[in-house]
């Protein structure tokens, strides 16, 4: 058991890891480059494509890994009040950003979008954001837990 649990928290964190340092690369380098580079539409294009399959894959990966870690948590010990508070806003704070690429995802919205809203320009940073916060919710779950387990 403890084998599977290592090889799950590891495609977790190596998922959480991709997606948010991907979003933090396209923010700060890929995307200017492209804008001042004057680049084909179909690089852009393709790019784009390439990094939305990255993140569906793992998308997929931290919803599988992260249910099975949630439940393996929550019957292994005695958790308290502050850590189910801290998942909980890790959960949201997740399926905001589930939401925000699956908005950012659809092509046809997002062109249109993109004239129009501030959460279609926001959207990006907004979400990386919400990486940078779930990341450090992840490592204070995992501190509060230790301190459960941890002899008194």
């Amino acid at each position: 058991m403890f084998e599977i649990r290592v090889i799950v928290r590891t495609a977790h964190i190596v998922a959480a890891a991709v997606w948010v340092g991907g979003s933090m690369l396209y923010l700060v380098a890929v995307l200017p480059a492209l804008r001042n580079g004057g680049s084909a539409p179909g690089v852009s294009a393709q790019i784009a494509a390439l990094f939305r399959r990255m993140v569906n894959i793992c998308m997929g990966v931290l919803l599988l890994s992260g249910a099975y870690l949630t439940f393996d948590r929550l019957t292994s010990t005695a958790l308290g009040w502050p850590y189910l508070v801290v998942l909980g806003l890790k959960i949201i704070a997740a399926l905001g950003m589930f939401v925000l690429a699956i908005y950012l995802g659809q092509s046809n919205i997002r062109r249109l979008a993109k004239r129009t809203t501030r959460l279609s320009k926001a959207a990006p940073q907004l979400m990386l954001a919400l990486g940078i916060l779930v990341i450090l919710l992840g490592a204070l779950l995992n501190g509060l837990f230790e301190a459960t387990i941890a002899p008194t």
